[in-house]
């Protein structure tokens, strides 16, 4: 594996666990705003992250393999 391919990936990688972040922060405001308590917040923030990166994932390995 050259260095050029594993840098790519170490930044797709990046990528897609800052756009679960963000999209994380953003479940967790959404959630604070509506109301809810902290561990409730949390969990959706939680939930949000796992899904985004999840998804993230998916799509980079579908792209990977063709």
């Amino acid at each position: 594996m050259n260095h050029t391919l594993s840098a790519l990936l170490l930044l797709a990688l990046a990528v897609a666990v800052l756009f679960s972040v963000i999209a994380a922060a953003i479940a967790f405001a959404l959630a604070r705003w509506e109301g809810a308590a902290m561990p409730v917040a949390l969990s959706r923030g939680g939930i949000a992250f796992a899904a985004s990166l999840t998804l993230c994932l998916g799509v980079l390995t579908t792209l990977g393999r063709t």
